[in-house]
């Protein structure tokens, strides 16, 4: 599988600078800088929260900055969004998806991101200030806590 359909096309509607990298153990990612998309939902609709994969969700302050009830996605509810995409390869870019995505801002505390591309073989590389001009319409806030 290559990068994902549905995501490559909105990767070149924005006109997205990236790479795409293999996901091989020659070249290991930093989990801080690896963006890790968790699909949320409740009675509105689903919801992407977009964290480093060094971090956990914290969902109680994400349903305080959002005004909503929030709880993990059902994976029927993962299978109907992400129709292109392996259910545990989730690109952390919501938006291609038609998913109101919120971004944690520890993210983009370095010069590079990584993200799933759709399946487990390969990942999108980009700057930060690439990843952050792509993800300008999704609303930031501190949402997350580093694993030890």
């Amino acid at each position: 599988m290559a990068i994902a359909g549905r995501l490559a096309r909105c990767l070149g509607r924005n006109d997205s600078r990236y790479d795409v990298v293999d996901r091989g153990p020659a070249a290991p990612i930093p989990r801080d800088r690896l963006a890790r998309m968790v699909l949320l939902e409740d009675s509105r609709g689903y919801l992407a929260a977009v964290i480093p994969a060094s971090h956990h969700l914290k969902l109680s302050e994400l349903r305080a900055q959002t005004g909503r009830e929030l709880t993990l996605a059902h994976s029927e509810g993962v299978r109907e969004v992400f129709r292109d995409c392996r259910p545990d390869a989730l690109p952390a870019v919501g938006s291609a998806y038609g998913t109101l995505t919120w971004l944690d801002d520890s993210l983009l505390g370095h010069d590079d991101v990584y993200f799933e591309a759709g399946d487990h073989r390969e990942l999108v590389h980009m700057d930060v200030d690439e990843f952050a001009r792509l993800m300008a319409d999704a609303p930031r806030g501190h949402f997350s806590h580093r694993v030890m």
